[in-house]
Formats: C-alpha cells, structure tokens, sequence
C-alpha cells in the first residue's frame, strides 16, 4: 500500500486547505506516522488511538486527495448466515462479483443488525471493493470511516429508513402484504390473522400495512385479537397460532410476515389435529425454495432476494468505479405465488 506520508506536506482535504496528516496528528496527540497507519487501514493501532483519530479526521472533514487501490473484494454482512435466505442473497452477489473478478467474504452478525467495532477494523485493513450489508447495516461513525476510505456501501432489505445518500435495495414490502391479504379475502376470508416480524423493522411495517390497508379497502375490521408481533422466527409462528386457535372465533387464515413463521403455522396446527387449507389457510412471505416442498406447498409472496443481492453488487462496483448512480433506492416488485395452502373457508 502507498503511504500518505507523515509531514506538513502530506494530503490535505479536499476543499478544506491547510488540513494536513501532520495537523491532525497534532490535534490528536498522536505522530504523523500513526495517523497514516489509520487512514491506510493498518491493523496495528490500537483501537482507542484508531476511535480518537477517526474522530479528529470526521471533524476536520479529511479526505484524501489520491484513491487508494482497493482489494477484488465485496465484504458481505449478514445478520444471520443460515437457512435459504442467506443462500439466495449469496447467490445473488455471486452472480454479478464473479462477472467482474472479485471474490466474496462473508461475516454473520449472529442475530445483531449492526456490526461491532471489530469488523469496521477488519474492513479497513481488506480495502475491499465495497460492502453489502444485508438485513443490517454499519452505524453512522462506521459509514464515516468507510466513506473516508472510499469504501461504498450498499444495503440490501434494510431494517430502517437509510440514512440520506446510503444506496439501498429493497422490495415492495407493502404491495406484498396487500397482496397476500387481498387474496385471502377474494377466497371469502374475513377472519384473517397476521403474524408480523419486529415493530422497529422496515419490513414488518411495510408488510403489516399492506395486510391493514387491503382490509380496511373490503370494508372488513381488521381485529386486533389477530394481529400478533413475531420476530421472524418459526417459533413466533408455532407460539402465535397456537394462541389464535384457542380464541372464541379463531381466524380461518393466517399472512405470516416470513415463511420461517409460516413454517410454525404449520406445527401448531398439526398439533391441533386440524388441516391446511381445510381449517386455516395460509400464506408466507420471501418465496423460498422450501416453499413449494411443505405439505400443502405454501402459497406466498415472491421476494426478489437473488436479484435484490445482485442489483446491490452491482451499485457497489459502480461506486467504486467513480459512477454516479442514476438513483440512490431501488424497490423491486414482489409477486403472490398462490399454491396448495389457501382455500375459501369452510364456515
């Protein structure tokens, strides 16, 4: 790697004169030496020297004046690296990282949708092409740091609202709750129950929405009793639906908000000794592989996940080459799969 140099005469910031890596080493407390390690990616700072010269450098807004190379990279961030999804988000990075040489690194998160101060390291020191955060994303001091580096960043199914200017793939989340639950009530279903994910999540709501907006369009009270809040997890969908079919007017029709809580659905009416479709329709969200082997197959929203990977590799590779990006989101359309698990209601 080309050092940036340790003297008064090192890069100064673009339109910011007189902003020197000897500068900012003064008002760090640290040597010239130490802030080119830093603003090279070098592992060997200490984390609490790296945390203060970071900040010195994000509040004198330095940027270098010539790109380092970066490595054939794209770090890949998930929060879960497990099950079909993970699996078709890989394949989509794949898809496009192959065409263009770079090859894939992964970190799982391991629940968490915001990566520690180890990875922001890691990446650093790897410079790679760009990163792609799925289902997660850095925090706003990590995206400073990358963005100093000329590291862009692409979030694919993001949790919340991105923050002005970070690119974001996402799907049309309120057009796929709208969709499952119109389907439900064209069936001639009126008590129909959701199983949402997180509150906080940018998904869940959306979807949600879409389940509140298509009753509300039929004239049909959405009720309260029905609407259950989940986490994504085939536990949420096994622990709701045993709840739901013990109310005095259990629904004939469940929207799971993922096909992980679709799954529990499932169980817990086995458990009850009754049927899908016979006595409680269902329909999932993502359009997994696994969706067409459960018994019934499951009817569900299709979820571009491989293509919404591959759109965001190729924004990064974009980015990374200097090109502007003709939009900063893109939403790309869901599609209600109808298969075997919904049926009118029998009562």
């Amino acid at each position: 790697m080309t050092s940036t140099g340790n003297s008064s005469q090192g890069n100064s910031a673009t339109g910011v004169p007189g902003i020197t890596i000897a500068r900012i080493a003064e008002l760090a407390g640290v040597s010239a030496a130490t802030v080119s390690k830093v603003i090279n990616g070098h592992a060997e700072v200490a984390a609490h020297t790296r945390a203060l010269v970071e900040g010195v450098l994000r509040e004198q807004g330095y940027r270098r004046q010539k790109k380092v190379s970066s490595s054939p990279l794209v770090d890949v961030v998930l929060h879960e690296l497990a099950g079909a999804y993970s699996i078709e988000v890989i394949r989509g990075v794949e898809r496009v990282a192959g065409e263009h040489g770079l090859t894939i690194t992964l970190t799982e998160l391991h629940g968490r949708h915001t990566p520690g101060r180890s990875w922001v390291d890691g990446v650093l020191a790897r410079r790679p092409t760009g990163v792609i955060a799925v289902f997660a994303g850095p925090t706003a001091a990590q995206h400073d740091q990358l963005r100093s580096r000329d590291i862009p960043v692409v979030l694919v199914d993001p949790t919340g609202e991105p923050a002005h200017g970070v690119p974001s793939v996402g799907a049309e989340n309120w057009s796929g709750g709208l969709a499952a639950t119109r389907h439900l009530l064209e069936l001639g279903h009126r008590r129909i129950g959701v199983i949402t994910g997180p509150h906080d999540m940018l998904s869940s709501r959306a979807r949600l929405d879409g389940y509140r907006a298509a009753m509300d369009a039929a004239g049909v009270p959405a009720d309260p009793d029905l609407v259950r809040e989940g986490r994504f997890l085939s536990a949420d969908g096994l622990h709701h639906t045993r709840e739901l079919l013990r109310l005095p007017d259990p629904p004939t029709a469940v929207f799971t908000c993922n096909e992980s809580e679709a799954l529990g659905v499932y169980q817990a009416v086995h458990e009850a000794g009754l049927r899908i479709p016979d006595d409680l329709s269902v329909v999932g969200f993502d359009d997994l592989p696994s969706a067409q082997w459960l018994i019934p197959a499951l009817t569900t929203v299709r979820q571009p996940l491989s293509d919404m990977a591959a759109t965001a590799t190729g924004m990064v590779i974009d980015l990374a080459q200097g090109k502007d990006l003709p939009q900063n989101r893109l939403v790309l359309s869901t599609e209600l799969v109808v298969r075997a698990s919904t049926a009118p209601p029998r009562r």
